[in-house]
């Protein structure tokens, strides 16, 4: 195979452009072009490079093979050497790129940047206003680890965030959450509800706040449940009126949000 159509079979492999291959390499698309139509060739340093990101040899890449394989085709006088059939296995790494030529704010409208991670290689990540990658970053943004105004992954933080960790400025929904509302199976927030709920205000099977708690277990100044420890608690298994515990919770705490207020009445 010739080093253009192996080139190009590379590259296409690689889910690359001309464009895309030739900004990894520091050249123009008409460059690349130039190279796949045999009308230039790449000098040694690009050729290394080129090397470098197939993961094959030099020899491999202009199409020479190996000293060993060169010599396969040749048979000593006299003698039959059977048929060889060579098999040639390129890891090619899975990798997908799109960015739109669109932009606000310098960000592309759209990024998305995804593949498998090669050790020693740089992740793939996307920066736009919608971002999708194993890292993302932008207003929307889904990822592995995203970050962003409305964020979901794995690892997950903005102000709007959902993940398996999640990190929120103001709501934060996941397996461990940290928010001003936070909702996970540990919840840590001013107000948090979860399995276990820790903040300001908690709902959950174990729940621990600093003013009001509402849970299976149940420890605040105002503390609902089963298991209850506080100032002022009421024992689910005895039956208490919404308007008693409204009551209370405007006398310990006067000007609680009516919101606030309603949930924790209405919790037996």
């Amino acid at each position: 195979m010739t080093f253009q159509d192996q080139l190009i079979t590379l590259r296409k492999h690689q889910g690359l452009s001309q464009e895309q291959l030739g900004a990894k390499l520091g050249v123009t698309r008409q460059t690349v072009s130039k190279w796949e139509l045999g009308i230039t060739t790449p000098e040694l340093d690009k050729l290394m490079l080129l090397a470098d990101l197939f993961h094959i040899s030099i020899d491999e890449l202009v199409g020479r093979g190996t000293k060993a394989e060169s010599e396969e085709g040749h048979t000593r006088a006299g003698e039959e050497t059977p048929p060889v059939k060579k098999i040639h296995y390129i890891p090619y790494p899975w990798h997908y790129e799109y960015k739109s030529r669109r932009t606000l704010f310098g960000l592309p409208l759209v990024h998305v940047n995804i593949g498998r991670w090669i050790p020693g290689q740089k992740r793939c990540h996307a920066k736009g206003i919608i971002a999708v990658g194993n890292i993302a970053s932008g207003i929307l943004a889904l990822g592995g680890i995203a970050s962003g105004i409305f964020s979901l992954g794995g690892i997950s933080a903005g102000l709007f965030s959902l993940g398996g960790l999640s990190v929120g400025l103001l709501l934060a929904v996941g397996g461990f959450s940290v928010g001003t509302l936070a909702v996970g199976g540990l919840a840590l927030g001013i107000f948090a509800v979860g399995g276990g709920a820790f903040g300001i205000y908690a709902i959950g099977g174990a729940a621990v706040a600093q003013k009001i708690a509402a849970g299976g277990a149940a420890q605040a100044a105002i503390a609902i449940g089963d298991a209850v420890n506080g100032d002022i608690v009421f024992d689910i298994n005895s039956p208490v009126s919404p308007a008693v515990i409204q009551e209370a919770i405007l006398t310990k705490f006067p000007g609680t949000w009516d919101i606030i207020v309603k949930i924790f009445s209405h919790t037996i």
